[in-house]
């Protein structure tokens, strides 16, 4: 790490995206205060675990594993990376801000949860959060449930649903 000017010799984190692009982007959004490695997905972050020692915080990838091929994505990576380093923070990236996929990441042991779609400042904030072992949900995510009211029509279809009525039924209704 010599040579390294500007980039505090204590501050370490790793970028777990499958997209260059999404990396490269959180790369210069951090580096100036990070030290900053990359992985593809959760096995190539163990090794780097492994490789280069301890992280002060992860930024996880949240996406489905992919099928078959012993992939390690998601919670699987998150609940992985904590056995592999306890004190590590764990900022869970996903898609979208969904109240459920943020419980759903801090159930499997993430710090913070932060949007693909969010502002960077959010990612900055849960960044900065995790590598504090304090938690922090994008503030996206801890309304984005509750904006979503169902219209009248869609009320209709649930209780025919509830009512026992089969989805031809209800289609033909």
């Amino acid at each position: 790490r010599p040579g390294r000017v500007g980039v505090s010799e204590e501050r370490r984190c790793l970028i777990i995206d499958g997209h260059p692009t999404i990396r490269l982007g959180v790369k210069g959004l951090l580096e100036s205060r990070y030290e900053v490695e990359e992985a593809t997905d959760g096995r190539d972050a163990l090794e780097l675990l492994t490789a280069l020692g301890d992280f002060d915080v992860a930024i996880v990838e949240m996406r489905p594993a992919a099928n078959g091929a012993g992939d390690l994505s998601g919670t699987a990576a998150i609940k992985a990376l904590l056995d592999a380093s306890p004190g590590l923070g764990i900022v869970a990236h996903a898609p979208r801000p969904e109240r459920h996929a943020a419980a759903q990441a801090m159930s499997a042991g993430a710090t913070a949860y932060v949007a693909k779609s969010s502002p960077s400042q959010a990612l900055a904030e849960a960044v900065e959060a995790a590598a504090s072992a304090e938690r922090f949900v994008d503030p996206a995510a801890r309304k984005g449930v509750a904006n979503l009211a169902l219209t009248r029509r869609q009320r209709e279809i649930l209780q025919l649903f509830a009512d026992g009525h089969s989805t031809a039924d209800v289609a033909h209704r």
